[in-house]
C-alpha cells in the first residue's frame, strides 16, 4: 500500500509540473496592465505612416475563441499576409484585471457582440467598422474564406474612393 501512495503522490508531482509548464509557457494575446489607449494610438500613428488601417481584437487571455483566431490567423500563410499587410494589430484586453471601459466606449461597445470582437480603425483613429466575429465561424473554429474577406473588405484598398473610379 505504501508503494502504491508513493506511486500515486510521485504520478501527482510529476503532472503538476508538467502541466505548470504547459501553462507558463502559453503564448499570451493579451495584456491586462497596458494602457490600452495609448497603445491604440501608438498603432494609429504606426497605421497613417505605413498606409494600413489598425485591427483591434478585443478578447482576453480566457477568451477560447480569442486563441483560436489567433492561432488561425498566425499559422495560415494567406491569412497572416493579408493581415500584415493592411493592418496594424492590438489586442485589446478584456477581463476581470482590466475591462477597458472606457477604451471600449470610445470605440462604441464592441462587446456587445462577444468575445472575440473586431473594431477596424483608419490611420486617422477613425472607427470604420465593429466585426462580430460569429460570422467568422465555421464548425468549430474560424473560416479561412470569411477572415479572408473581412480582412480585404475592410483594407484601406477597399475604402478609398480611388479603387472604384476609371
Amino acid at each position: 500500500m505504501k508503494k502504491l501512495n508513493l506511486f500515486i503522490f510521485a504520478t501527482l508531482i510529476l503532472s503538476s509540473s508538467v502541466f505548470g509548464q504547459d501553462m507558463s509557457a502559453e503564448k499570451k494575446l493579451y495584456n491586462p496592465a497596458d494602457d490600452a489607449k495609448a497603445e491604440i494610438t501608438n498603432a494609429v500613428k504606426k497605421a497613417a505612416n505605413e498606409d494600413k488601417h489598425v485591427l483591434l481584437q478585443l478578447g482576453g487571455n480566457w477568451c477560447g475563441w480569442c486563441k483560436l483566431f489567433d492561432k488561425k490567423v498566425t499559422t495560415n500563410d494567406t491569412l497572416r499576409n493579408a493581415m500584415n499587410k493592411n493592418y496594424v494589430v492590438y489586442h485589446v484586453n478584456y477581463s476581470k484585471e482590466n475591462r477597458n471601459e472606457d477604451v471600449l466606449a470610445s470605440l462604441g461597445y464592441p462587446q456587445r457582440f462577444g468575445f472575440p470582437v473586431f473594431v477596424i480603425l483608419d490611420g486617422k483613429g477613425n472607427r470604420l467598422h465593429t466585426q462580430n466575429s460569429a460570422y467568422l465561424e465555421e464548425g468549430k473554429g474560424h473560416s479561412t474564406k470569411k477572415i479572408l474577406e473581412f480582412f480585404r473588405n475592410w483594407s484601406p484598398t477597399a475604402v478609398d474612393a480611388k479603387s472604384y473610379k476609371n
